[in-house]
């Protein structure tokens, strides 16, 4: 599917990081959305096995492969991840359009 999540280079290139610690066997990543928080949803980062996750959409970027879950697939169309830094912390950012609202801490997100 075109368009369902753009990845910044700052996320790929945190997410090749990660993906250097995974578990043996883990090549990929994951990501889904979990009923969680105080506004109902939060994003989710799992390390992933390829041969699992063929029927997955997927994004491949240079040597980076990333699943997205087909229960997240509606929640996630259209959106941005990035990663940053500040000061006082470092992670990943979804820039999703189909957010309605986020909770105060930025934790979890409504659609």
């Amino acid at each position: 599917m075109n368009n369902l999540l753009s990845i910044t280079s700052n996320a790929a290139n945190q997410l090749k990081k990660i993906l250097k610690n995974a578990p043996q066997e883990m090549d990929s990543i994951l990501i889904g959305v979990d009923k969680s928080g105080c506004s109902g949803y939060s994003y989710k980062l799992d390390f992933a096995k390829s041969s699992d996750l063929e029927k997955f959409e997927k994004i491949v970027m240079e040597d980076l492969t990333v699943f997205i879950d087909p229960k997240a697939t509606m929640f996630l169309v259209g959106s941005v991840m990035d990663y940053a830094t500040d000061k006082l912390s470092s992670r990943f950012i979804f820039q999703n359009p189909n957010e309605k609202s986020t909770c105060g801490c930025g934790e979890s997100f409504s659609i």
